[in-house]
C-alpha cells in the first residue's frame, strides 16, 4: 500500500513541481504593470523637485543633486543582492514585501525634517524599489508560455510609463501641496497596491533552492555560461545609454536660449514618451511571434534614426518632439525582445538571469548620461547628437553579433543559450 502523501507516478509528481501555480489574467497584469511603474517611478520623483528641496530644507542644490545619485546607487545594490532572491524565496511575499519597505521610505522622504533624514529615505526607497525587477520574471513565469513575451510587454509598459511620467506628477503634486506631498502620496499608493497584489497574486517558489550565498554566485556563472545573456545585455546597456545621452541634456536644451521652457513645459514635453512606452506591449506579442529579432533591429534603427531628428530638434521642437518620440518607441522595442531571450535561457534561474540583465543595463544608463554632460559641456547640442548616435551605432554592432550568436545555436542545435 503507498504510503500516504506519496504520488503514484514520480513524473506526474515533477511536472507538477514545475508547472506554474496559474495562469496570470489580463487584469493582474495590469495590476502589476502598475505597481512596477510606481516603484520605478519612485526614483524619479526628486528630479524636478530639486530646486523646491534645497528651499524647504535649507541645503544647496548640488546636495539635494545629490538624492538623485543615491537613488540610482542604492537601486544598483538592490538589483545585485536582492532581486536574485525572487529564485529562492516566495515570490508574492517578496514583491509585497519590499514595496511595503519602499513605502516606508517614501514616508521618511515625505515627513524628512532635515537633509540627513531625506537621505535615509532616499536610499530606503531607491534600494527596496527594486521590487519592480521581482514582479517581471514573476509575470514571465506564471503567465501562459505562448503568451509570456506578451505579459512582460504589458508589465514592462507600466515601468517605462512610470519612469516617464514620474517627473510630470511630481511636478504638477509639488504644485498642490509642496514637495513633501509627492513622497506621502505616493507611500499610500504603495500600501494600497501591495496590499492589492497580496491578494491577487498566487503563491509562487521555485522549486530548485538554493543558498543566498550560492544564488550570489551563481550570477557570474550564469554571466558566463550564456552568450546571448552576455550579448543581450551589453545591447540593452548601449540602447538605454543612447536613450540616457538624450534624458540627460534635453533639460538644458529646452530650458537654453532657443526654448526658454520652465520645469512644467519640459515636463509636459517628456510626457511624448509614453506613447513610446506603450510599444513594450507590442513588443512581447511580436516576440511571442517568433519576431523577436526582427523587433530587436528595428528598434535599433528607430534609435539611430531619432538621433537624426533630434539634430534638426535642435531649434524647431516638432523635430525634436518627433526624434524623441522614435527614441521612446526604440529602447522598449530591444529592451522586451532582450528580455524575451534572455528569460529562456534558463527558466529556472530567472530572477537571477533578471539581475545580470537589468545591472547592465542600468551601468549603461549611467554611462550614457555621463558621456551626454560631457558632451554637451565641450560641444553643445549638436555634439551630443554625435555621441547619442554613436552609442546607437555600438547598439547596432552588438546586435550583429547577438544575431550570429543565434544562427551559431541554432546550427549546432543547442538552442538559445
Amino acid at each position: 500500500m503507498r504510503p500516504t502523501g506519496v504520488p503514484a507516478d514520480p513524473r506526474a509528481a515533477a511536472a507538477a513541481a514545475q508547472a506554474p501555480v496559474t495562469y496570470l489574467r489580463t487584469p493582474v497584469l495590469l495590476l502589476m504593470a502598475v505597481a512596477t511603474g510606481l516603484c520605478a517611478g519612485s526614483n524619479y520623483f526628486n528630479q524636478p523637485l530639486l530646486h523646491s528641496i534645497a528651499v524647504g530644507l535649507q541645503v544647496s542644490e548640488a546636495s539635494a543633486a545629490l538624492t538623485v545619485t543615491l537613488a540610482q546607487v542604492a537601486y544598483a545594490v538592490g538589483l545585485l543582492f536582492l532581486v536574485p532572491l525572487g529564485d529562492k524565496l516566495e515570490r508574492r511575499a517578496l514583491a509585497v514585501g519590499l514595496m511595503l519597505l519602499s513605502a516606508l521610505g517614501l514616508l521618511i522622504s515625505g515627513y524628512a525634517q532635515g537633509f540627513g533624514m531625506l537621505v535615509a529615505g532616499t536610499v530606503l526607497t531607491g534600494l527596496f524599489s527594486v521590487a519592480a525587477q521581482t514582479l517581471v520574471p514573476m509575470a514571465a513565469t506564471l503567465s501562459d508560455p505562448r503568451r509570456s513575451g506578451q505579459a512582460v510587454g504589458l508589465v514592462m509598459s507600466g515601468l517605462l510609463t512610470g519612469i516617464l511620467v514620474a517627473r510630470s506628477v511630481a511636478g504638477l503634486l509639488s504644485g498642490v501641496g509642496g514637495w513633501s506631498m509627492v513622497y506621502r502620496a505616493a507611500a499610500v499608493a504603495m500600501l494600497a497596491l501591495a496590499a492589492a497584489l497580496w491578494f491577487a497574486l498566487p503563491r509562487s517558489r521555485n522549486p530548485a533552492q538554493a543558498s543566498y550565498p550560492q544564488l550570489l554566485r551563481s550570477l557570474g556563472t550564469l554571466f558566463m555560461r550564456h552568450p546571448r545573456l552576455r550579448s543581450r545585455a551589453l545591447l540593452g546597456a548601449l540602447s538605454f545609454g543612447a536613450v540616457s545621452v538624450l534624458f540627460s541634456t534635453m533639460a538644458l536644451l529646452l530650458a537654453g536660449p532657443g526654448y526658454r521652457m520652465g520645469d512644467t513645459a519640459i515636463g509636459l514635453v517628456g510626457l511624448v514618451g509614453v506613447a513610446g512606452a506603450l510599444m513594450a506591449s507590442i513588443a512581447g506579442r511580436l516576440a511571442d511571434r517568433g519576431w523577436g529579432q526582427a523587433t530587436s533591429a528595428a528598434g535599433v534603427l528607430l534609435l539611430l534614426a531619432s538621433w537624426g531628428f533630434l539634430w534638426l530638434g535642435i531649434d524647431h521642437l516638432g523635430w525634436f518632439l518627433l526624434g524623441m518620440l522614435l527614441i521612446d518607441i526604440g529602447l522598449p522595442s530591444v529592451h522586451i525582445s532582450n528580455q524575451n531571450v534572455i528569460y529562456r535561457l534558463a527558466p529556472q534561474a530567472r530572477a537571477r538571469i533578471n539581475a545580470v540583465y537589468m545591472t547592465s543595463y542600468f551601468v549603461g544608463a549611467a554611462s550614457g548620461s555621463a558621456l551626454g554632460a560631457f558632451a554637451w559641456r565641450h560641444g553643445g547640442w549638436p555634439a551630443t547628437c554625435l555621441v547619442g548616435a554613436g552609442v546607437a551605432l555600438l547598439a547596432g554592432a552588438a546586435l550583429v553579433y547577438d544575431q550570429r550568436l543565434a544562427r551559431h545555436a541554432a546550427a549546432s542545435g543547442v538552442g538559445s543559450g
